[in-house]
């Protein structure tokens, strides 16, 4: 978990960072200092903090923008043509459940780009560029043409070789706030999401 919710006092990332970095508690939003942006739970991979005011203004800009690069690695149930795609499809909360999105009329635009890195069995490992950044968006657009993330509990579906989605945010390329310099930040998978790869494969 990002930031404390519901059920979720402790134990997320906003403790951690207010246990090492006390200074940035002024920054954001109360519940969400330093937050500039938000994965998933149970998502792996590369996340922003800003550790001042200004920074935290700027970097929020660039994301309102669009002008930040986020890059995922997601394993999907099914072979996947073509190879090359975007998913466009407004996503908004699911009229049939409140605690979920869902692909609808009424939703906001919502925009992602896909490529297909291989083949694994049944599945396809593509390499995910969202556009926008909708709540679960990714999750929402390729369950709803019929590729669910392997692992994902409330979207995709469940796999005996993880415990949690096959959803790994694994590139972020930006503007550094006091530059103005054009950086990427790269996380390699994890540990459990190799194994599973190698398990599936």
């Amino acid at each position: 978990m990002v930031h404390p919710a519901p059920g979720h006092a402790a134990g997320t990332l906003v403790n951690a960072l207010l246990h090492w970095y006390p200074d940035i508690g002024p920054i954001g939003t109360e519940r969400r200092p330093g937050i500039v942006h938000r994965l998933d739970r149970d998502t792996s991979g590369v996340m922003l903090v800003a550790k001042n005011v200004v920074a935290q203004a700027q970097l929020a800009g660039q994301f309102k923008a669009r002008a930040v690069a986020k890059t995922y690695l997601v394993l999907v149930r099914g072979k996947l043509t073509p190879q090359n795609g975007i998913i466009e499809a407004a996503v908004g909360r699911d009229p049939r459940n409140r605690q979920r999105m869902a692909v609808v009329s009424r939703g906001r635009e919502a925009r992602t780009e896909y490529r297909v890195l291989r083949y694994i069995g049944n599945n396809s490992l593509l390499e995910i560029k969202p556009e926008t950044g909708r709540t679960h968006q990714i999750r929402v657009h390729l369950a709803a043409i019929g590729f669910p993330v392997i692992g994902d509990a409330t979207y995709g579906v469940k796999s005996p070789h993880l415990s949690r989605q096959f959803l790994h945010a694994s590139r972020l390329g930006l503007k550094l706030p006091s530059t103005g310099k054009y950086v990427e930040f790269e996380a390699p998978l994890p540990p459990e999401l190799e194994q599973a790869l190698r398990d599936i494969g």
